[in-house]
Parts: C-alpha cells; structure tokens; sequence
C-alpha cells in the first residue's frame, strides 16, 4: 500500500503512520507542522494546510489509498476555523485523491456526528445523524462526513470511521484533561454517575483504519457506509475515571452535578465567553455536560463482519498501559 496519511502529526494519526511503516507500507504524512520522530520512523512529511487541494494533489501524487485523519476538534471555536478544516478541508482532500486517481479514502469520522443530547445504548451504524448540533465540531464532522460518503462511486472508493473517546499512551486530550481537572480538584460527577460508554485505545481505533482499508474496493459492503469503532466492553464512565485516577493516587470527584445543572451551567458559561469575546474554552459547555452525563454506547458487530476488524487489545490491558504510561510521565 501506499498510504498518505493526513494529520500524520497527531495522535490517531501518528499512531497509524506507524503502524503502516512496520508492516511495510510506504507512507506520506501531510501535517500542519514539522515530525521529526515520524521522519525518524520512516515516513515522508509534508507540511502544508488541509484546504489548499494543488499542494494536497502534489503530495499525494504516486499515492494509492487515503487516510484522511486531520480534522480541527475541540468544543470552542471560530465556526470558520472548524469550516476551512473539517468542510473545506475535506473537499479538498477529495478533489486530489480523484486527481491522482487514488483508489480508496478511508476517513476519521465522530460518534458526535450523530449525538443528539439522549442516551445511544448499543446504537448500529445506521444510526442517523443528529438534526441539530451543540457545537461547530460534529456539525462540520457530519457535513464532512456527509461528502465522504457521497464521493462512494465507481472510481474511488470511500467508508467512514466513528472511533469513540480514544485513549492511551501519549493521549493529549481526554485523559490529560481529566487529570489536570482532578488534580486541581475541580472535576465533578456529571449527572448520576451510572452513564456507560464506549471507549477506544489507540491501537485498536488505527488498526480499524487498516483493516477497513485493506478490503476497500469498489463494491465492498463497506464502501459509502459509516461504522462506530470502540472497545467490545462499555464502561461505566465514572467508575472507570475513578479507577484510573485511583492508580495514579489522584483523589476520585466526590461532588457531583446534576446532568440539567450542568447543562445550564454550560448554557452560561457559553454566552459569558461569547459576550466577553474569549478564545479559551470555557470550563463547560453544554455540549461536555451532555456527554459527561448521558449513556453513549456503540454496536462493534457491523465493522466486524463488514471488514473483517478485530479488536487488538482488550479493554483491561487498555486501561493497564495507559496507566502505566501516566504513572510514569508524573513520575517525571
């Protein structure tokens, strides 16, 4: 294969930048900025912007398969910022792989594309997209994704994947967050604490990228479709936090906030950084309070017997190396 990985430089798309160059792939990574550790490893890096298609195509070129991982995430932000990335950007991308006729693209999708405030509880791929979003990053995700699919034809060949909440070693958003939030002890029990939801390790959400790539063709059950990946084992959210926090000697939230105070504490802290023109994220918005305190689990069976994925490691050695990992950059 010969793979051009956009948003090689992070942390879903490094990891399988990697894992395409140990089994032998060649790789091009297109990033915003400059990886020695990806050069190091192997892979070619290209610095250039998401939306700019003539320097996309000419990276691209000699290319045969497409992992379009780059994305701008988060939950605060200009609309435009997440428009030229994830929109524009997307269209670009597309408009080059046709270009240098590559024969498939694979695309980093979002369960938030689909999240609409309410419990999902072991929701199939077939779950329709959300009518109305509380922020600009599953909007524009599910208007990218939305373009991805629509590109399925008889010449290119194209699927989506919705990993949910990836995690472990060298995690720079999710974990960190919580970690920083209960070390200052300010992180508190959303809701009643009994939601469940799915995870995914990092290995596992890049394996699914290869695997799905690997049998991409035209006609192929999952060419033009969308599918969840995440870890066979939902989690209790909290009691799974409060375990992790526990093994690295962080003290477990004791306070806890209703799922409808949080979501209007969200609501408020919105129109305060809106009205005071803030570019930091607020420390809630309704869209974490919603999350934070609802149900979100997802069916693994259709991307099994679609494209063959399996899951590497298990939730339990997930958590053990991804503790490990924490436990030994606070050490340092």
């Amino acid at each position: 294969m010969k793979a051009f990985v956009t948003g090689g430089g992070g942390f879903l798309g490094g990891r399988m930048a990697q894992l395409l160059v140990e089994r032998g792939d060649e790789v091009v990574s297109y990033s915003r900025g400059d990886y020695p550790a990806l050069a190091a490893a192997g892979v070619r890096c290209v610095s250039g912007d998401i939306a700019d298609e003539p320097s996309l195509r000419a990276a691209m070129r000699g290319s045969d398969t497409v992992f379009h991982v780059a994305a701008k995430a988060g939950v605060w932000g200009p609309a435009r910022e997440y428009e030229h990335t994830n929109v524009e950007g997307t269209r670009a991308v597309i408009a080059a792989a046709r270009a240098n006729n590559c024969a498939r693209i694979v695309f980093t999708s979002s369960p938030s594309v689909c999240f609409d405030g309410r419990d999902h509880v072991n929701a199939s791929n077939d779950l329709p997209h959300a009518q109305a979003f509380l922020c600009d990053y599953p909007r524009t995700k599910a208007a990218a994704e939305r373009l991805i699919l629509e590109a399925n034809d008889t010449t290119l060949a194209t699927c989506a994947l919705r990993p949910h909440l990836v995690f472990g070693p060298g995690d720079p958003h999710l974990l960190p967050r919580l970690l920083r939030r209960a070390r200052a002890g300010r992180l508190r029990i959303v809701g009643d604490g009994a939601n469940q939801v799915s995870l995914t390790y990092i290995d596992n959400a890049a394996w699914a990228h290869l695997d799905a790539a690997d049998r991409l063709e035209i006609g192929a059950a999952h060419a033009g479709q969308a599918y969840f990946v995440n870890q066979r084992e939902p989690v209790r959210l909290w009691s799974w936090i409060g375990s992790v926090l526990a093994a690295l000697r962080i003290e477990e939230p004791k306070r806890s906030l209703s799922a409808r105070r949080a979501y209007v504490a969200g609501a408020a802290c919105e129109v305060v950084w809106k009205l005071a023109g803030k570019s930091s994220e607020p420390p809630l918005t309704r869209f974490v309070a919603a999350q934070l305190a609802s149900t979100h689990t997802y069916d693994l069976g259709p991307a099994c017997r679609a494209f063959g994925y399996v899951e590497r490691v298990s939730l339990d050695e997930a958590t053990r190396r991804t503790i490990a990992h924490f436990s030994a950059a606070g050490a340092r």
